[in-house]
Protein backbone atom coordinates (compact mmCIF):
# COMPACT_ATOMS: atom_id res chain seq x y z
CA UNK A 1 0.00 0.00 0.00
CA UNK A 2 1.42 3.25 -1.15
CA UNK A 3 1.70 6.73 1.00
CA UNK A 4 -2.15 8.16 1.51
CA UNK A 5 -2.81 11.30 -0.37
CA UNK A 6 -4.17 14.25 2.50
CA UNK A 7 -5.31 17.88 2.11
CA UNK A 8 -5.29 20.54 4.54
CA UNK A 9 -7.18 21.51 6.51
CA UNK A 10 -7.92 18.16 8.12
CA UNK A 11 -11.09 17.16 9.10
CA UNK A 12 -12.32 15.03 12.31
CA UNK A 13 -13.10 12.20 9.43
CA UNK A 14 -9.48 12.21 8.34
CA UNK A 15 -7.62 12.32 11.16
CA UNK A 16 -9.80 9.27 12.59
CA UNK A 17 -8.93 7.26 9.25
CA UNK A 18 -5.11 7.74 10.46
CA UNK A 19 -3.15 5.15 12.30
CA UNK A 20 0.30 5.12 13.82
CA UNK A 21 2.57 4.20 10.89
CA UNK A 22 0.43 5.67 7.98
CA UNK A 23 2.87 7.07 5.24
CA UNK A 24 1.30 10.29 4.22
CA UNK A 25 1.96 13.09 1.12
CA UNK A 26 0.31 16.06 2.59
CA UNK A 27 -1.14 18.77 0.20
CA UNK A 28 -2.01 22.21 0.62
CA UNK A 29 -1.77 25.18 3.37
CA UNK A 30 0.07 24.57 6.43
CA UNK A 31 2.07 27.08 8.61
CA UNK A 32 5.06 27.27 10.17
CA UNK A 33 6.07 27.92 13.99
CA UNK A 34 8.47 27.18 16.83
CA UNK A 35 9.37 27.32 20.52
CA UNK A 36 8.97 31.87 20.41
CA UNK A 37 6.36 31.63 17.96
CA UNK A 38 4.16 29.43 20.12
CA UNK A 39 4.93 31.19 23.08
CA UNK A 40 3.51 34.55 21.83
CA UNK A 41 0.46 32.41 20.00
CA UNK A 42 -0.50 30.95 23.28
CA UNK A 43 0.32 34.52 24.78
CA UNK A 44 -2.38 36.38 22.48
CA UNK A 45 -4.85 33.00 23.27
CA UNK A 46 -4.60 34.02 26.94
CA UNK A 47 -5.30 37.60 26.44
CA UNK A 48 -8.12 36.44 24.30
CA UNK A 49 -6.46 38.43 21.37
CA UNK A 50 -6.86 36.92 17.71
CA UNK A 51 -4.19 34.56 16.39
CA UNK A 52 -2.02 36.25 12.97
CA UNK A 53 -4.13 32.66 11.36
CA UNK A 54 -7.17 30.20 12.41
CA UNK A 55 -5.83 27.53 14.08
CA UNK A 56 -8.65 25.49 13.03
CA UNK A 57 -8.21 21.96 10.63
CA UNK A 58 -4.30 23.56 10.29
CA UNK A 59 -0.98 21.53 10.61
CA UNK A 60 1.69 23.46 12.03
CA UNK A 61 5.37 22.29 10.99
CA UNK A 62 8.06 22.53 13.33
CA UNK A 63 10.70 24.61 11.61
CA UNK A 64 12.91 27.30 10.84
CA UNK A 65 14.13 26.99 7.58
CA UNK A 66 17.43 28.85 6.24
CA UNK A 67 17.70 31.83 4.19
CA UNK A 68 16.45 30.44 -0.14
CA UNK A 69 19.21 31.14 -2.53
CA UNK A 70 18.49 33.22 -5.38
CA UNK A 71 15.48 31.26 -7.83
CA UNK A 72 14.32 29.15 -4.51
CA UNK A 73 10.89 29.44 -3.14
CA UNK A 74 12.60 28.58 0.84
CA UNK A 75 15.67 27.29 1.65
CA UNK A 76 16.39 23.52 3.67
CA UNK A 77 13.66 23.40 5.64
CA UNK A 78 13.94 20.09 7.73
CA UNK A 79 12.16 19.51 11.26
CA UNK A 80 13.24 20.64 14.41
CA UNK A 81 12.56 18.73 17.76
CA UNK A 82 9.08 18.59 19.26
CA UNK A 83 9.57 18.32 22.69
CA UNK A 84 10.00 22.11 22.70
CA UNK A 85 6.70 22.84 21.86
CA UNK A 86 4.89 20.33 24.10
CA UNK A 87 4.45 22.73 26.82
CA UNK A 88 2.02 25.18 24.28
CA UNK A 89 0.57 22.28 21.50
CA UNK A 90 -2.01 21.37 24.19
CA UNK A 91 -3.62 24.71 24.25
CA UNK A 92 -3.47 24.82 20.07
CA UNK A 93 -5.24 21.60 19.80
CA UNK A 94 -7.89 22.89 22.40
CA UNK A 95 -8.21 26.05 20.01
CA UNK A 96 -8.80 23.61 16.93
CA UNK A 97 -5.19 22.76 14.99
CA UNK A 98 -5.47 19.00 14.03
CA UNK A 99 -1.70 18.38 12.90
CA UNK A 100 1.94 18.94 14.02
CA UNK A 101 4.81 18.18 12.14
CA UNK A 102 8.35 17.39 13.22
CA UNK A 103 10.57 15.02 14.83
CA UNK A 104 10.86 13.47 18.73
CA UNK A 105 8.66 12.23 20.93
CA UNK A 106 5.54 14.18 22.40
CA UNK A 107 4.82 14.30 26.38
CA UNK A 108 1.92 12.54 27.87
CA UNK A 109 0.12 16.13 28.05
CA UNK A 110 0.35 16.63 23.71
CA UNK A 111 -0.74 12.86 23.38
CA UNK A 112 -3.64 12.70 25.59
CA UNK A 113 -4.92 17.03 23.85
CA UNK A 114 -4.21 14.74 20.43
CA UNK A 115 -6.66 12.02 21.77
CA UNK A 116 -9.71 14.35 23.42
CA UNK A 117 -9.22 16.79 20.73
CA UNK A 118 -8.99 14.56 17.73
CA UNK A 119 -5.70 15.69 16.63
CA UNK A 120 -2.44 13.64 15.16
CA UNK A 121 1.03 14.71 14.84
CA UNK A 122 3.14 13.35 11.75
CA UNK A 123 6.97 12.92 11.77
CA UNK A 124 9.20 14.19 8.95
CA UNK A 125 12.77 12.72 8.04
CA UNK A 126 15.30 14.74 9.83
CA UNK A 127 18.61 15.63 7.61
CA UNK A 128 15.92 15.44 4.85
CA UNK A 129 15.40 19.55 4.62
CA UNK A 130 16.82 20.04 1.24
CA UNK A 131 14.22 17.50 -0.09
CA UNK A 132 11.44 18.62 1.78
CA UNK A 133 12.04 22.32 0.61
CA UNK A 134 11.34 20.79 -2.77
CA UNK A 135 7.72 20.31 -2.24
CA UNK A 136 7.03 23.62 -0.98
CA UNK A 137 5.56 25.53 -3.46
CA UNK A 138 4.79 29.05 -2.04
CA UNK A 139 6.26 30.84 1.50
CA UNK A 140 4.88 34.07 3.22
CA UNK A 141 5.86 34.91 6.64
CA UNK A 142 2.54 35.82 8.12
CA UNK A 143 3.72 37.05 11.62
CA UNK A 144 7.22 37.94 13.44
CA UNK A 145 9.11 38.51 11.17
CA UNK A 146 11.57 39.86 13.81
CA UNK A 147 12.12 36.37 14.69
CA UNK A 148 13.85 36.01 11.29
CA UNK A 149 13.96 31.98 10.38
CA UNK A 150 11.48 31.69 13.10
CA UNK A 151 8.57 33.71 11.87
CA UNK A 152 5.21 32.30 11.31
CA UNK A 153 5.15 31.39 7.87
CA UNK A 154 2.42 30.10 5.54
CA UNK A 155 3.53 27.23 3.10
CA UNK A 156 1.16 25.72 -0.05
CA UNK A 157 2.94 22.11 -0.32
CA UNK A 158 2.51 19.26 -2.39
CA UNK A 159 3.08 15.88 -1.76
CA UNK A 160 4.53 16.34 1.12
CA UNK A 161 5.95 13.24 3.40
CA UNK A 162 5.38 12.71 6.59
CA UNK A 163 4.57 9.54 8.87
CA UNK A 164 1.61 9.00 11.37
CA UNK A 165 3.78 9.41 14.81
CA UNK A 166 0.72 9.87 17.66
CA UNK A 167 -2.96 8.81 16.51
CA UNK A 168 -6.02 9.59 17.71
CA UNK A 169 -6.64 5.86 19.39
CA UNK A 170 -2.98 6.41 21.48
CA UNK A 171 -1.07 5.05 19.24
CA UNK A 172 2.55 5.92 19.50
CA UNK A 173 4.98 4.47 16.46
CA UNK A 174 8.03 5.64 18.78
CA UNK A 175 6.93 2.77 21.32
CA UNK A 176 5.64 0.81 18.73
CA UNK A 177 8.64 0.79 17.09
CA UNK A 178 11.01 -0.11 20.35
CA UNK A 179 8.66 -2.64 21.06
CA UNK A 180 8.91 -4.58 17.88
CA UNK A 181 12.92 -4.10 18.12
CA UNK A 182 13.31 -5.26 21.47
CA UNK A 183 10.81 -8.56 20.87
CA UNK A 184 13.24 -9.49 17.89
CA UNK A 185 16.36 -8.85 19.06
CA UNK A 186 15.80 -9.56 22.91
CA UNK A 187 18.40 -12.02 24.21
CA UNK A 188 17.99 -14.79 26.62
CA UNK A 189 19.53 -14.63 30.00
Amino acid sequence: MGAIKITTPLTDDKILSLKTGDEVLISGTIYTARDQAHFRLVKLIEENKPLPFDPNGQIIYYVGPTPEKQGEIIGSAGPTTSYRMDKYAPVLIECGLKGMIGKGKRSAEVKEAIKTYKAIYFGAIGGAGALISKTVKSSKVIAYEDLLSEAIRQLVVENFPAVVINDVYGGDLYEAGRKRYENKYSIAV
